[in-house]
Parts: C-alpha cells; sequence; structure tokens
C-alpha cells in the first residue's frame, strides 16, 4: 500500500508509554500510519496544524488545556478534523461534551487494540462511532427533560401523527396537516 494510500493518524496524550504502545499498534498496520504525537495542548495544535492527520486520537485530560478544549481549538481552525476521544473516562457528561463539540468517535483506554484500529477505519471513512456500553451509559443518563421531545414541548405522539399525515399526503410538495 503506497504512503499516500495509508491513513494518517496523529495521537495526543500526556504519557509516552501510552503514546508509544498506540504508535507502534498504528504503524504495525499496513493502511496506516503515525505521523505526529504530541502530550500537551500546545503541542498537539501545533503538530495538527503542520502534519493535517487524517484522524486524531486525543485524551480528554492533557496538562495546560483540557482534551475537550483542543479538540474545539482544532475543529474551529480546522472543521473537517476528525477527532476521536481516547480516554479512561467513561462519564456521561464528557461523553456528550466531546460528542456534541465535534467529536467523531469516543472511545475508552481500556478496549482491546483491534477496537480501536475497526474506530479508526470507520472514521477516517466518515462514520461516527460510540461503542454499545458507552452508548447504553448515555442513555441511562440522558434524562427525559433534556430530550428533543421535551425541548419541543409537544407529546411524545405528536411526530408520528406528523409522519402519519406527511405519508397520507401522496405529494412530493409538503402539505399542511
Amino acid at each position: 500500500m503506497s504512503e499516500h494510500a495509508r491513513i494518517r493518524v496523529f495521537c495526543v496524550d500526556d504519557h509516552p508509554l501510552l503514546r508509544e504502545g498506540i504508535s507502534a499498534v498504528i504503524n504495525n498496520q499496513p493502511d496506516m500510519q503515525m505521523v505526529a504525537e504530541a502530550c500537551n495542548a500546545h503541542e498537539a495544535i501545533e503538530q495538527f496544524r503542520k502534519h493535517k492527520p487524517d484522524v486524531t486520537l486525543m485524551d480528554l485530560r492533557l496538562p495546560g488545556m483540557s482534551g475537550l478544549d483542543t479538540m474545539i481549538a482544532i475543529r474551529t481552525e480546522f472543521p473537517e478534523a476528525r477527532i476521536i476521544i481516547l480516554t479512561t473516562f467513561e462519564g456521561d457528561v464528557e461523553i456528550q461534551r466531546a460528542l456534541e463539540a465535534g467529536a467523531r468517535a469516543y472511545m475508552l483506554k481500556s478496549m482491546p487494540p483491534k477496537d480501536m484500529i475497526d474506530t479508526i477505519r470507520q472514521v477516517h471513512g466518515g462514520k461516527k462511532r460510540v461503542p454499545p456500553e458507552i452508548a447504553s451509559n448515555l442513555a441511562e443518563h440522558y434524562s427525559d427533560e433534556r430530550s428533543p421531545l421535551a425541548k419541543l414541548k409537544c407529546s411524545p405522539r405528536l411526530p408520528a401523527e406528523i409522519v402519519t399525515g406527511i405519508s397520507r399526503t401522496n405529494s412530493s410538495s409538503p402539505k399542511r396537516l
């Protein structure tokens, strides 16, 4: 596989042993290449500008500035940046904030390397990924007050009524119900 066809990965974590381990796993893949590593927010932003990786693995807890704020800074300058949060934190608040800020995936450091590799490939392919165990944790803590229906201040039956009404129109142009 040519260098140009390889997925260019960037790892941001303040633990050298973890960065080196991730780098070894990435560089062992025929379709991936670790192009840069950073240990703090300032370095992460600098290295992202220099290498413009295809996929970035970002720790949430970094010295100087959080991984979330670092991701926001990078995505402000490079909105197309595909960032995977790779962390030990599985709290629903961190997950929600990361996804709302534009993270393409959320992975726990305790997950097998194969899952990380699969996630990198999926994110590179334009998909988003949240593993089932994290998604169920997020769903459990997602209260009714924060649901889209609560924000609309409508009954749960209303969307079904709208869909039913629209499907009965048999027209390509919407009709007022």
